[in-house]
């Protein structure tokens, strides 16, 4: 259909949902950051993740990690949303990530 300029549809379902649960959508985002710099400023976004700054090197790894996870959860039928922690840490695991806990930052400092 086309409605004239400054128009909208108005949709006869209105009143009926105007009654149903406002359901928010779950949201998931991979936030990569690089710590290390070669003076260029590098940012990369996909679907559910972005990643910011590092060399090229790190800024490369960090993209290939993203999209090692993105496949593995595609393959596993799943979205980011979707997947719990323990699961997205088995796949981050598997990609070649790992956790670094707050034990591990006191270590490195002595």
């Amino acid at each position: 259909m086309i409605f004239p300029l400054g128009t909208r549809p108005r949709p006869a379902y209105l009143g009926v949902m105007a009654n149903a649960p406002n359901k928010r959508r779950k949201a998931a985002l991979m936030l990569g950051i690089g710590v290390d710099s070669d003076g260029h400023k590098r940012l990369t976004t996909g679907k559910n993740f972005a990643l910011i700054g590092g060399s090229e090197e790190t800024h490369q790894a960090m993209t290939e990690k993203a999209i090692k996870i993105n496949e593995q959860l595609a393959s596993k039928g799943k979205r980011l949303e979707d997947v719990t922690r323990e699961e997205f840490e088995d796949i981050a695991h598997s990609v070649g990530l790992r956790r670094q806990d707050k034990a591990d930052d006191k270590a490195e400092e002595n």
